[in-house]
C-alpha cells in the first residue's frame, strides 16, 4: 500500500473507531450509565483528533505545494470525517438531553 493510501486508511480506521464509541456512549447514558457513557465519549475524542491531526497533515502538505492524489479512498476518508464529526456534536447535545431526562424521572 502507498504512503498516501496508508494515510486515508488511518483516518477511515480513527473516524471509524471514534463513531462506534460514540454511539456507545450515547447508548450508556440512555442506560443512565453517565459515568461510562462520558468514559466513551472521551475515548472517541482521542480516536477523532488523530483522524483529525493526519487530515491536516494532508492539508499542508498541499499547501507547501505537494501534490496530495484525489482518488475515491481520499473522498471516503474524508466523508468519514466529517459524518463523525457532526455525529460527535450531535451527540454531546443528545447526551445533554439524557441526563436532563434522566434526572426529571427520578
Amino acid at each position: 500500500m502507498e504512503e498516501m493510501e496508508l494515510l486515508y486508511m488511518q483516518i477511515i480506521s480513527n473516524a471509524g473507531t471514534a463513531r462506534s464509541l460514540i454511539i456507545e456512549g450515547l447508548q450508556k447514558a440512555r442506560e443512565g450509565n453517565f459515568a461510562e457513557g462520558e468514559s466513551k465519549m472521551d475515548e472517541a475524542n482521542h480516536f477523532f483528533i488523530e483522524a483529525h491531526k493526519i487530515h491536516g497533515q494532508l492539508i499542508q502538505k498541499e499547501a507547501q505545494g505537494e501534490e496530495v492524489p484525489f482518488s475515491l479512498l481520499f473522498m471516503h476518508a474524508e466523508d468519514q470525517l466529517m459524518s463523525t464529526e457532526t455525529i460527535r456534536h450531535l451527540s454531546k447535545e443528545m447526551f445533554f438531553m439524557y441526563t436532563k431526562m434522566h434526572a426529571n424521572n427520578k
